[in-house]
C-alpha cells in the first residue's frame, strides 16, 4: 500500500513579508555527527524543498526518517533561508534567487559537519530541484555526488500557479508576476518570475531572466565553470510526475521544451542546450550517469516505495 507524504501545500498564499536573516545557527542533524560522519559510509544528503514549504515540515522530517531506516544513518542537512519556519516559507516565493543560492552555497561551505566531507548527496523537490542545480554550478563545496530532483523546473514555467479564490494577497502577487514579469522589481523580488520561460518570448526572457537564463547558460556567453561542476556529478537523475499539472509543462523536469501554441515538445536531446552541449547534459548522458524517471501520479504525491527506490539506487553506497 502506497503512503503519501505530506511533503508541502501548494499555493501563492502569503500572510506577512519577512526579511531573510544574514546567518543562522547550525542546522541540527537527525542523527549525531559522529555517527552520521565517522562510523557511516553514507555521504550527508543536502534537501531543498519546494514552493510554500519549509525547512521544518513534518513531511520533511518524515523523508529523512525514512531515509534512515532504508540505508542506515545519514546526515541529513534540511535548506533554509530563515531560522523562522513561517519566514522560510515567504523565502519560497519572495526573495532574490542569486542571493538565496549564494546564502546556500555559504551556509553549506563553512557548516561545522558538511565543510569537513568530500562530498554530498542531493534531493530537491519542485524548485528546490533547479535550486539545487544552481548549487552545483556555482559553488560545489563540497562536491555533489548524486542529484535527484521530483518535479523541477530546469526549463522553467510557462504559466505561474493559480491562487486559492480566497486569497486576494496572492492573487496581486499574481497580477503582478504576470504583468511585470521582465522589470528589474519582479525579476528581483518574486521567486517563481526568476524561473519563468515563454518559448515564444524568448527576447525578453535571455535579457531580464534574472536566474534560469543565466543557470541554464542560455545567454551568448556560457559560463564554462557550471559545464565543469556538472560534469562532476556521478549521477543526476530527474523525475517527473505523470500527472502534473501544478508545473506547466511538466515535461520542464527533463529540460524538454513545449510549444505553448501547439503543445510540441522538443525533447532535450533535440535542443541546442544538450547538442553544444551547454551544461554537460551530452556528456552525462554519453557516460550513462543522467537517468530520466517517471513518478506516478500529481506533482509531489510521492510514496514510500518510490522514495526508498530512490534512496536505494542513489544514496546507498555501492558494494
Amino acid at each position: 500500500m502506497n503512503m503519501v507524504l505530506p511533503l508541502f501545500t501548494l499555493g501563492c498564499t502569503l500572510t506577512l513579508l519577512l526579511p531573510i536573516t544574514a546567518a543562522l545557527p547550525p542546522q541540527q542533524p537527525l542523527v549525531e555527527p559522529d555517527t552520521a560522519i565517522s562510523k557511516s559510509s553514507n555521504l550527508p544528503l543536502i534537501l531543498w524543498h519546494g514552493l510554500g514549504d519549509n525547512y521544518k515540515a513534518d513531511g520533511l522530517r518524515d523523508i529523512g526518517k525514512l531515509l534512515n531506516e532504508t540505508i542506515g544513518d545519514t546526515y541529513t542537512f534540511f535548506v533554509r533561508l530563515d531560522d523562522d519556519p513561517a519566514a522560510d516559507r515567504q523565502a519560497s516565493f519572495l526573495g532574490n534567487l542569486t542571493l538565496q543560492v549564494e546564502k546556500v552555497c555559504e551556509d553549506i561551505a563553512t557548516h561545522p559537519i558538511l565543510s569537513k566531507v568530500d562530498a554530498v548527496n542531493g534531493l530537491g523537490f519542485s524548485q528546490g530541484g533547479q535550486f539545487l542545480r544552481a548549487y552545483v554550478e556555482r559553488c560545489n563545496k563540497p562536491r555533489m555526488s548524486n542529484l535527484v530532483t521530483f518535479g523541477a523546473q530546469h526549463n522553467g514555467i510557462s504559466e505561474f500557479q493559480k491562487c486559492r479564490d480566497s486569497d486576494w494577497l496572492c492573487w496581486g502577487w499574481s497580477g503582478l508576476l504576470k504583468g511585470n514579469t521582465w522589470t528589474d522589481f519582479v525579476q528581483g523580488k518574486l521567486v517563481p518570475a526568476q524561473y519563468f520561460r515563454n518559448p515564444e518570448d524568448l527576447e525578453n526572457y535571455l535579457e531580464h531572466s534574472n536566474f534560469l537564463a543565466d543557470i541554464n547558460n542560455e545567454r551568448e556567453v556560457k559560463n564554462k565553470t557550471y559545464k565543469k561542476n556538472m560534469k562532476k556529478l556521478d549521477k543526476f537523475a530527474m523525475y517527473m510526475f505523470s500527472e502534473d499539472v501544478t508545473v506547466i509543462p511538466k515535461e520542464s523536469g527533463y529540460f524538454a521544451d513545449v510549444n505553448t501554441t501547439s503543445a510540441e515538445i522538443i525533447k532535450l536531446e533535440d535542443r541546442d542546450l544538450y547538442k553544444e552541449d551547454w551544461l554537460g547534459l551530452k556528456w552525462l548522458d554519453e557516460k550513462k550517469r543522467l537517468d530520466f524517471r517517471i513518478a506516478e501520479g500529481g506533482h509531489m504525491a510521492l510514496s514510500k516505495e518510490i522514495l526508498q527506490e530512490v534512496f536505494n539506487d542513489y544514496y546507498r553506497p555501492k558494494a
